[in-house]
């Protein structure tokens, strides 16, 4: 098949749709591409729901990004038959235009998650916007063929009317995280410190708040040394929580190309542990991705994590930093246990996450629409 990968999407800052690319490639499919990332991240988005007049600003860079995609396109297709047509995620306003452009082909919507329930989880309560959202999301939906979420939990919340078109692909890892050199046949050093690491955008999904206080209550514990990477909306309150502990170090970001590597050199990733609806409905990529850099993966118990994770990962309540302290300090003292965790989450995610794995749901369905 060739496929068209269509949209603002932006692969730095949300690799899923890169994922399904890959799964696309590796399976023998050419996929040309028409994209130019939009450049506002999720968290300026919300802030344009705060102060509406912002709105502007995402309307006149669309319609810009808009002509040069609608070019890209029309050369793709000048190049042979487009046989379906994915729109990258944060595509709302995307898709119309793939659907306005491709009348015969099969749009795909990686929805992934839907405007509204994201607004609700980025605490915007003003029923009018989130009214709005929701009918956004409906629009969306209603333009496309097939959907893409990544969970049964979100699956759920799309409208039954459309339920139909839902394919569940898990987020994955990238794969450039599954061949990053992996520290799993290590011997295990009992008198060394468990390097630990956490990497997001301090979102209330995330609970870096929680990590940030369980930090605060390692303060005086030399066995464990943490990473922590990035900036968002719970930064300032994650690091006032931690701000008693000498043993954690603090990085604003770090580049894609080397955060594989960096993620590896540690023992344990952290994924999320925030209490909010969204929360308990999705696995994040911080999951996959640092389970396929070799990590153990501490996260919160919510039945999608630990369906798809198994028996791989160490699992505390939600919003729980003492049970997370608890966590990291069995596993500094059992590192035997670390090692067998480290190679057992490294063969689950390239098992039964590999992005070829993960879109052969979407070929088959692709297949039956052509």
């Amino acid at each position: 098949m060739r496929i068209l990968g269509f949209g603002t999407y932006d692969l730095t800052k949300h690799p899923r749709i890169g994922i399904v690319f890959d799964g696309l490639r590796a399976s023998g499919d050419e996929v040309v591409l028409a994209n130019v990332p939009l450049g506002f991240s999720t968290a300026e988005r919300v802030e344009m729901l705060q102060r509406p007049w912002l709105v502007l600003r995402l309307v006149r860079r669309m319609l810009g990004n808009w002509w040069s995609i609608a070019r890209s396109a029309r050369r793709a297709r000048a190049g042979g038959d487009i046989d379906a047509v994915v729109v990258g995620y944060m595509g709302h306003f995307d898709v119309l235009l793939a659907r306005a452009l491709f009348r015969r082909q099969p749009i795909v919507l990686d929805l992934l998650i839907l405007a509204g329930d994201t607004a609700r989880d980025r605490g915007v309560t003003s029923r009018p916007k989130l009214a709005l959202l929701d009918l956004l999301d409906r629009i969306a939906i209603a333009a496309a063929d097939t959907v893409l979420v990544d969970t049964d939990e979100n699956a759920a919340l799309v409208p039954s009317p459309h339920r139909d078109k839902v394919i569940v692909v898990p987020v994955g890892a990238p794969v450039s995280w599954l061949s990053v050199p992996v520290g799993e046949e290590r011997p295990p050093d009992p008198t060394a410190a468990l390097r630990v690491v956490f990497f997001g955008l301090f979102t209330p999904l995330q609970g870096a708040e929680v990590i940030g206080t369980a930090l605060g209550l390692l303060c005086e514990d030399d066995r464990i040394h943490t990473t922590m990477i990035g900036d968002g909306q719970d930064a300032p309150a994650a690091r006032a929580a931690a701000s008693g502990n000498q043993h954690v170090t603090w990085m604003d970001w770090v580049e894609s190309e080397t955060l594989p590597k960096l993620v590896a050199d540690h023992d344990v990733c952290l994924g999320i542990f925030g209490t909010t609806a969204k929360a308990l409905r999705v696995v994040p990529n911080k999951v996959f991705q640092g389970a396929a850099a070799g990590c153990v993966i501490v996260t919160s118990d919510t039945p999608p994590q630990r369906r798809l994770l198994e028996d791989t990962a160490v699992f505390v309540p939600a919003g729980d930093p003492g049970a997370l302290v608890g966590a990291l300090r069995h596993l500094a003292t059992d590192r035997a246990e670390v090692a067998d965790l480290r190679a057992a989450a490294r063969r689950h995610v390239v098992d039964r996450f590999a992005p070829s794995t993960l879109v052969a749901p979407l070929r088959a369905r692709l297949a039956r629409e052509a």
